[in-house]
């Protein structure tokens, strides 16, 4: 099935955070359906590690939550209640040292891997995660910029969109 969110290729955790878009002034949810569930699944390169069913969504859903949660306020309560669902199990193995990831609920997997995105990201530059500029937009994206000035989610719709607006705002 064809994801049809705006914005795709974002770490996982602002990848789920974007399984919510406002298209023509209208909100959107990838989210709202097993189906949605599915080709998020798929576009995450999960499908083959996790099934499309009513307790993954609703997991997985929790996870958005709490992600979003972190994000706007820095609440951290509900993201740790996801993160009890798993860990990073550290072994050694024939070719050296290993971390093991270690969900024993496979509904819990998705939402626990997108959880933990959050944090490596937290850990490597909390300040490259932002909310796209444009008024009206809703998406996240993680900032590669090489000065970190990057302000909207796509250049090519928003930052034009915002670009077009000021200018026809200084000619009236």
């Amino acid at each position: 099935m064809h994801d049809p969110r705006p914005h795709l290729g974002e770490p996982l955790a602002l990848d789920l955070l974007d399984t919510r878009w406002n298209e023509n002034g209208h909100p959107q949810d990838l989210l709202t359906d097993v189906a949605g569930l599915g080709i998020w699944l798929a576009s995450a390169g999960l499908s083959d590690r996790a099934t499309a069913d009513q307790p993954t969504l609703e997991a997985l859903l929790s996870a958005r939550t709490a992600i979003y949660d972190v994000v706007q306020s820095a609440a951290h309560t509900a993201l740790n209640e996801v993160l009890e669902h798993g860990r990073i199990r550290r072994t050694l193995t024939d070719t050296g040292p290993a971390d093991v990831v270690d969900v024993p609920d496979p509904t819990w997997l998705p939402a626990w891997l997108a959880a933990d995105n959050l944090l490596q990201l937290l850990a490597e530059a909390p300040d490259r995660i932002r909310q796209c500029a444009h008024p009206d937009c809703v998406l996240f994206f993680y900032d590669t910029s090489k000065n970190g000035t990057r302000r909207w989610h796509s250049m090519a719709t928003c930052g034009n969109r915002t670009k077009a607006a000021r200018h026809y705002a200084k000619k009236a």
